[in-house]
């Protein structure tokens, strides 16, 4: 047999699950309060020095607090699953939601009055001091208009820390935070004082060792609690737990770890500091197999089943990590996301298979603990066993949206494209959502911006407008246009003047960081940060991109497709007449359905069902048309233009058009070249880091949010409807099964978009089902890379199920569903957002 199932969780396990789950997001204090203190106390300070003696009073205060049944111990709130907020970034966002953010629709966070006081006295202090207000003092206006209309926004990073980043983990488990502040010491010994740059390096390395000496005591506090809690616990084996984990956080990560159970600890330890650091997120762990074993092969004392535990233990622990934004990025990051990526397989530095003992230990923490994070990863190349694939392949058939799956083949040539030596390549991770870079080298700036190339498409169609205001370039509007041709060359100028304010957009916001937050803690585990003397956000790092992404290309695809066809090859239309139609929504209301009856009032709904009954008692003899039956009956049409009818005629005819998603080579062809329009423009640009943009295609889950935003396309989407996720084919325009839509996906060009793509599927369980279906899912997931796909994830869940969670949440608080690049409770997301889940193609074989 091929399968082989998955054992069952430990109590305690199941216990620490249940905390998660029951837990009620709050918004905590502490931090926020540390933090301004640390200000307040260094006016006249430079800004590394600032930074260092922030962490040092927050790593020094925080509140430390260890949760029952714990075997690997750091909290970043005294609450589970709730979170601090970073003034330093941003604050007034927080202030205005006071007494709304416990009952928005997207995750909502409980502030007590109590926290909202202290808050508000705290932000009092940093008017016209955060990043996000520096980032908007250098924007044009221009830049910010682009935003307000919802071409793009780049409030990830705006309004947060950048986080997206993963570290030398290895580097502190093999020589602890010692081991750092010794290269420090080191790298300032080596300075030349002639070199006029020597001032600020020695401000980083003095910022660095005051840093690292601060969390070594966080970690001793921790050890001090533990001793506290042992000495009044009855418990025997508590007890001697509590005096374990005493012992393991006075040796690491000060010191090297020792052996496994120390390795795990002293990885939380980082994990959790990076969050403290800043309210990144992404921060994502990376090729945890690779680091993480070689503690396990040579700790001989341990038994199988504790090592798991501990593994299942951090899994846990990365749930009760969360974060809290503003209402509407809320919206685009639904479910509570934090995007902690950890990975596992693919390939060695030298170009052999990576897969061990580990590596198989993750897929049964996520079978064990069925949590949102993390953000499970694997690594898939022509030398990864069949017995890894297929054990993933058993993992994503539990339903909860993990492993995602990645595409060596095509990621380390798309990284070696854009200078990432072979070696580095090799060594690839996941960051947050789909994006690959080499580890603890590299400042990708993923996610840097949302592009919604669907709504270029909606403003070049209106001659650079957005209703009467002259947003874009002034280029013919649609009626105007004699040839397609003519349609792509308004398209691309005014993709070029709107990739160019993004360029803009995300490069102030960069600045702002450089300038005002840079980061001492995370600075010193990236090369080159400690040999170059400076922050990551200020160019340290090896590597350097900024990756905004974009969406709604296959809308976009599909618009451009039908409208070339139906209009300019079969004329079937005029410009004018669709351009009317769109201007319409197709004769339906605004926020309709696609399947609701086309209508401008409730004359046109009685006239089209008089029409329909007509026809049902005539048949093919039927010809009335609908002018001579309004005269019949007396109904007046209150649409503007065309009547009802034509509309909806013309809305069929564009809406049954053949679909990127159905290896349809015309078809997605289209879509291939909407994406390197974007991806190309994109990659004109470089960074004040010194690096290059590079582009991704992925939403999270922006697709719906930005959606509202777009008008009716020429593909048949109405006014206001989600866009396609991703790389993914439109919902429920993908019917000819898995293959098929795998096929036009593949088509694209995959590295081009070497910050990431992503691809949805949905199968139906039954589909999956026995060795068969297993062989199957493995042999389909094969068969696309070969055809150069680059990622591809899974829900395995039916419509039914997910209907019945819609109505009753508290019953299914532990389904998880893929969501975009993350997993999510299904009960927690917006219903918007579970409508666009449960709208995607069923697949089967």
């Amino acid at each position: 047999m091929i399968e082989k199932g998955f054992s069952k969780p430990t109590a305690r396990v199941e216990r620490l699950k249940k905390m998660i789950l029951d837990a009620t997001p709050y918004v905590e204090s502490d931090r926020a309060v540390l933090v301004t203190e640390a200000y307040k106390e260094t006016e006249g300070m430079s800004p590394i020095m600032r930074r260092a003696k922030a962490d040092e009073k927050i790593f020094n205060n925080l509140p430390v607090t260890i949760r029952d049944d714990e075997l690997i111990v750091g909290a970043i709130t005294k609450h589970p699953r709730s979170t601090e907020i970073c003034p330093e970034f941003s604050y007034d966002w927080v202030e205005k939601e006071f007494d709304t953010m416990a009952t928005r629709v997207a995750d909502p966070f409980v502030i007590p009055k109590e926290t909202a006081q202290e808050l508000h006295e705290v932000f009092k202090y940093w008017p016209g001091k955060t990043t996000s207000e520096l980032a908007s003092s250098y924007m044009s206006q221009e830049t910010k208009d682009c935003q307000a209309a919802g071409v793009f926004t780049v409030g990830n990073y705006f309004y947060g820390g950048v986080g997206h980043v993963c570290v030398d983990y290895g580097k502190v488990l093999e020589k602890g935070f010692r081991g750092i502040i010794a290269e420090v010491v080191d790298a300032m010994m080596k300075m030349d004082l002639s070199d006029p740059s020597y001032i600020k390096k020695q401000q980083f390395y003095n910022a660095l060792i005051i840093t690292y000496n601060a969390a070594i005591n966080f970690a001793h506090r921790y050890a001090d609690e533990a001793r506290r809690l042992a000495a009044a616990e009855t418990n025997s084996t508590r007890k001697a737990e509590l005096l374990q984990i005493a012992a393991n956080c006075d040796r690491v990560p000060e010191n090297g770890a020792r052996n496994f159970y120390e390795a795990c600890q002293s990885f939380w330890f980082i994990q959790s500091m990076m969050q403290i650091e800043s309210s990144g997120h992404s921060i994502s762990p990376g090729r945890f197999d690779q680091y993480m074993y070689p503690y396990l092969a040579a700790d001989k004392n341990i038994s199988k089943e504790f090592a798991q535990e501990l593994v299942d233990c951090i899994w846990i622990k990365l749930n009760d990590v969360n974060k809290t934004r503003d209402e509407v990025s809320a919206q685009a990051f639904a479910g509570y996301a934090v995007f902690q990526n950890i990975g596992a397989g693919g390939q060695t530095p030298d170009g052999l298979d990576a897969t061990n003992e580990v590596s198989y230990m993750m897929m049964d923490a996520c079978a064990h603990t069925k949590l949102p994070a993390p953000s499970f990863s694997i690594r898939v190349w022509q030398g990864t066993p069949d017995e890894f694939l297929y054990r993933a392949c058993e993992l994503a058939r539990i339903g909860l949206g993990v492993p995602a799956m990645y595409n060596d083949e095509v990621i380390i040539p798309a990284l070696e494209n854009r200078g990432v030596s072979l070696e580095d390549a090799r060594e690839y991770c996941i960051i947050g959502c789909v994006e690959p870079q080499c580890p603890h080298k590299t400042e990708g700036w993923h996610d840097a911006a949302f592009f919604n190339v669907a709504k270029v498409l909606d403003i070049t169609i209106h001659g650079g407008k957005v209703g009467d205001k002259q947003l874009g370039p002034v280029v013919p509007d649609m009626c105007e246009w004699k040839t397609i041709d003519e349609f792509y060359d308004a398209f691309q100028k005014e993709m070029a003047y709107f990739v160019q304010h993004l360029a803009e957009a995300d490069n102030c916001v960069d600045i702002a960081h450089a300038e005002r937050c840079p980061l001492p803690f995370q600075s010193a585990m990236v090369d080159d940060c400690i040999k170059r003397g400076k922050s990551v956000q200020e160019g340290g790092a090896i590597y350097n991109f900024t990756g905004p992404q974009a969406f709604g290309i296959a809308d976009s695809g599909d618009s451009i497709y039908a409208m070339n066809k139906h209009v300019f090859q079969d004329k079937d239309m005029t410009t004018c007449q669709l351009k009317e139609a769109l201007d319409a929504n197709f004769g339906r209301p605004v926020g309709a359905k696609a399947n609701e009856t086309a209508s401008c009032s409730t004359d046109a709904i009685t006239e089209q069902k008089v029409f329909e009954a007509v026809k049902k008692v005539l048949g093919n003899s039927c010809n009335i048309d609908m002018s001579d039956l309004q005269k019949m009956c007396g109904v007046k049409d209150t649409c503007t233009g065309a009547s009802s009818s034509e509309y909806d005629n013309i809305y069929r005819l564009m809406d049954n058009t053949e679909s990127f998603g159905n290896d349809i080579d015309e078809v997605d062809m289209v879509s291939r070249k909407i994406a390197r329009i974007y991806c190309e423009e994109v990659q004109k640009y470089t960074n004040p880091r010194g690096g290059q943009f590079q582009a991704g295609v992925y939403p999270v889950s922006a697709n719906v949010l930005f959606g509202k935003d777009v008008g009716a396309l020429p593909d048949g989407r109405l006014a206001k409807q989600p866009l396609a996720d991703g790389v993914s084919p439109r919902q429920g325009k993908d019917v000819k099964g898995p293959t098929a839509a795998m096929n036009s996906v593949a088509k694209l060009d995959h590295f081009l978009a070497s910050n990431g793509t992503l691809l949805n599927q949905k199968f139906l369980p039954s589909a999956l089902a026995g060795d068969t279906g297993l062989q199957n899912f493995a042999s389909v997931v094969r068969s696309y890379f070969d055809h150069k796909g680059m990622h591809v994830q899974f829900n395995v869940v039916d419509r039914a199920t997910l209907l019945a969670a819609q109505k009753d949440p508290d019953k299914y608080k532990d389904l998880v569903v893929r969501v975009a690049g993350y997993s999510a409770q299904f009960v927690v997301l917006a219903k918007e957002v579970q409508d666009d889940i449960i709208s995607r193609t069923e697949q089967t074989f």
